[in-house]
C-alpha cells in the first residue's frame, strides 16, 4: 500500500490481509496527514469499534496501528475541536465542568480507547514512524509491541499549551529511568529512538524502509491463536528485524538529569533545569527554553500528578487524568495555550497562574476534585 496515497476523506483506513491456515492481519492507518493525524473523536470512535470487532473476530491473529503521510503516526490530539468546545463553555457562564460535552466525550473514548489498547488479548504492534506526541503516545504506549524507526521522533509537549501529560503519561513518565519522566513533563524533550527505548516508550527499532517487509512477514507468521505464543513469536521476528541504535541525549544526560529533579519540591527542580549549565548542547537549550516558555499551571500539575500515579494502577490513573483534563478545560490554561500557538498564532501565551509562585500545591487542589461520585465516573467500569 502506497500510505502517501490513501484517500483523503477517510479518516481512518482499515485493511485485513490474508494470512496462513486462514488467518488474517488487521490494518489500521489514521489517514490525516495534513494535520500530522491528529486524533479526533470520530477516528477515536472508529478505532474502539474495530479493534473491539476484531479482539472478537478468531480469523484476526494480529492488529497493525500506522500512521499514513510518512511524517508521523500522531502528532496528538484534535486541538481545533477542543478549542471550539471551550470557548462555547465559557461562553455559557457554566461551572460544570462536564457541561463540555465535546471535551467530555473527547477525554473519556481517548482514555477508555487508550486503555483497550493497553489490555488488548491479542498482539498489536504500532508502527511510530516519525512523529508521535500526545494523544500518539497514548495510542502507542499500551501496544504490546511498539516500533520505532531511526526517523521517530516521541515527546509530550503539553507544557507549551497549557494541559499537562494525560493519556496515561503521569503513569507513564512516573516510571521513567532515573526520574527522568519529570524533566520530560516540564520541558517537552523529544526523544529518538534509541531514548524511546530506553524510557520505556518503545520496544525495537527497525528501520523506516522495512515497513512494507514487516507486513509481509507478519502475513506469513504460523499464529496459533494463542496470545502469549503469538506475542513470543511476533518479538521474535521483530528481534530478527531489528537495527542498532546509536543512544540519544536522554542517555548522555542521564546522571545531570536525575540530579536536577531530586529537588524535593517542584520549586527546586525548576530553579535546577533553569540554571544548569547547556552550552553547545541544542537538546538541553531548548528543554529549557520550553520549560520557561510554558505554562506554569502545567508545571504544577504534571509533578502533582506523577508523584500520585507512582503508586496508581493505570486504570486509576486514566480516572484521574479525566477528572484534571476536565478541569484544565473549564478554567485552565488549556484554551489560551492552543489560542497562542494555533489561532492567533502569536505565540504569547497569557498565563494564568502567570507564575509557579501563584501556582503552588493549593491551587492545584481545586483541578483534583472529581466532579462524579466514585462509581459513576464514566471511566468507573476500566479493572
Amino acid at each position: 500500500m502506497n500510505m502517501a496515497q490513501t484517500p483523503l476523506e477517510v479518516p481512518v483506513l482499515f485493511e485485513e490481509r490474508t494470512g496462513v491456515d486462514g488467518k488474517r492481519i488487521g490494518i489500521a492507518t489514521l489517514n490525516v496527514p495534513r494535520t500530522l493525524n491528529g486524533l479526533s473523536l470520530e477516528m477515536t470512535r472508529l478505532l474502539d469499534a474495530r479493534l473491539r470487532a476484531w479482539a472478537d473476530d478468531a480469523a484476526i491473529a494480529c492488529v497493525v496501528l500506522q500512521g499514513a503521510g510518512g511524517k508521523a503516526l500522531c502528532a496528538g490530539g484534535d486541538l481545533h475541536g477542543l478549542y471550539r468546545s471551550m470557548r462555547a463553555y465559557r461562553d455559557s457562564g457554566s461551572d460544570d465542568i462536564t457541561a463540555n460535552t465535546y471535551a467530555s466525550a473527547f477525554f473519556e473514548e481517548e482514555y477508555r480507547l487508550d486503555y483497550l489498547i493497553h489490555t488488548y488479548p491479542k498482539p498489536l504492534l504500532c508502527w511510530g514512524h516519525g512523529i508521535v506526541m500526545g494523544g500518539g503516545i497514548g495510542l502507542m504506549s499500551g501496544a504490546s509491541h511498539r516500533v520505532v524507526t531511526e526517523r521517530s521522533k516521541l515527546a509530550m509537549p503539553e507544557i507549551t499549551v497549557g494541559l499537562f501529560p494525560d493519556v496515561g503519561g503521569s503513569w507513564l513518565l512516573s516510571r521513567v529511568p532515573r526520574g527522568a519522566g519529570l524533566f520530560l513533563a516540564l520541558t517537552g524533550a523529544p526523544l529518538n529512538a534509541s531514548d524511546a527505548i530506553y524510557a520505556g516508550l518503545a520496544d525495537v527499532c527497525i528501520e523506516s524502509g522495512q515497513h512494507d517487509a514487516l507486513l509481509e512477514a507478519l502475513a506469513a507468521l504460523p499464529w496459533r491463536g494463542e496470545a502469549q505464543a503469538d506475542r513470543a513469536a511476533l518479538s521474535a521476528l521483530l528481534k530478527g528485524m531489528a537495527m542498532k541504535t546509536a543512544g540519544g541525549p536522554l542517555q548522555t544526560h542521564a546522571a545531570l538529569i536525575e540530579g536536577l529533579v531530586a529537588g524535593q519540591t517542584l520549586e527546586a527542580v525548576v530553579e535546577a533545569i533553569n540554571a544548569a549549565q547547556s552550552d553547545d548542547d541544542p537538546w538541553l537549550q531548548t528543554a529549557q527554553a520550553t520549560l520557561a516558555a510554558g505554562a506554569p499551571g502545567s508545571e504544577r500539575l504534571a509533578w502533582e500528578l506523577q508523584r500520585r500515579a507512582a503508586s496508581l494502577s493505570l486504570a486509576d490513573t486514566f480516572r484521574l487524568e479525566c477528572v484534571v483534563a476536565l478541569h484544565v478545560a473549564a478554567h485552565g490554561d488549556f484554551a489560551e495555550g492552543i489560542r497562542a500557538l494555533l489561532i492567533d498564532k502569536d505565540r504569547k501565551p497569557r498565563w494564568k497562574p502567570a507564575t509557579l509562585a501563584h501556582a503552588d500545591a493549593r491551587w492545584a487542589e481545586a483541578f483534583l476534585v472529581s466532579p462524579w461520585p466514585t462509581d459513576a465516573h464514566p471511566l468507573a467500569d476500566l479493572a
